[in-house]
């Protein structure tokens, strides 16, 4: 049987967290794709290690107890390779803690309002009518990943980076912080999360994970009106 840990995987800042996790704790694996635009995590073979339809998710064939052990969830598996490795998930409980902090805030609230934001912008035009529905929507998002932008701003004007040394807490923002332009953002405005930035996106580890799937993510502004409406029913249940 092969140690190589198995990586459901598209594109995606969330996607992107675990492929940088991976390539920072030089742990080998196996990449599956999962084309989400095409309803790939709708799979029953998929839905059987990710019952939410949602990748990421990963199969590790060396678990403690000897068995085959399934993940999914972005944050759970982050944790779960930190303690898998011993690495990027601080020294103790007091560093740990901290981290656990900024890892949940980003999967509670940076991911999904970028998201929102990201819907709004993107998409929306696109599949609903309602132009009222929609500034109201962008605007109610775009304020509130700015506000977290700044939240983190303010975090890192006493860290170099998110819970003091680089942690699988860093791995977790640094996506869906790359991804500012496309939720409507200025990284300009935030001086010490654009050094924060700058800092993470030059380590040669997270530009192979950003590398992972790159040749399989579809240019969105040469899809036709009948792809548009398959990756809206799959993305988003849109009928």
């Amino acid at each position: 049987m092969s140690n190589e840990i198995e990586l459901f995987f598209w594109a995606t800042p969330n996607g992107w967290k675990i492929s940088i996790a991976l390539e920072e704790m030089q742990l080998p694996y196996k990449l599956n794709l999962v084309d989400i635009s095409k309803g790939d995590q709708f799979k029953p073979e998929f839905l059987k290690i990710s019952p939410n339809n949602r990748m990421p998710a990963i199969i590790d064939p060396t678990f403690i107890d000897g068995a085959p052990i399934s993940v999914f969830e972005s944050g759970a598996i982050l944790q779960y390779l930190a303690r898998k490795t011993g690495k990027f998930y601080g020294k103790n409980d007091r560093e740990r803690i901290l981290i656990d902090q900024w890892l949940f805030w980003q999967m509670a609230g940076l991911g999904p309002m970028a998201g929102q934001a990201s819907h709004y912008r993107n998409y929306a035009p696109n599949l609903v009518d309602d132009q009222k529905l929609i500034e109201y929507g962008r605007n109610r998002y775009f304020n509130e990943v700015r506000r977290l932008f700044g939240v983190l701003d303010n975090q890192l004007a006493n860290y170099e980076f998110i819970a003091g040394e680089y942690s699988i807490a860093d791995m977790a923002c640094f996506p869906w912080i790359r991804a500012y332009e496309f939720v409507g953002q200025d990284l300009k405005e935030f001086k010490k999360l654009s050094n924060w930035y700058e800092i993470i996106n030059s380590r040669p580890a997270v530009q192979k994970g950003l590398a992972v799937g790159k040749e399989s993510k579809r240019d969105q502004t040469k899809l036709n009106k009948e792809e548009i409406e398959e990756q809206a029913r799959n993305l988003f249940g849109k009928k």
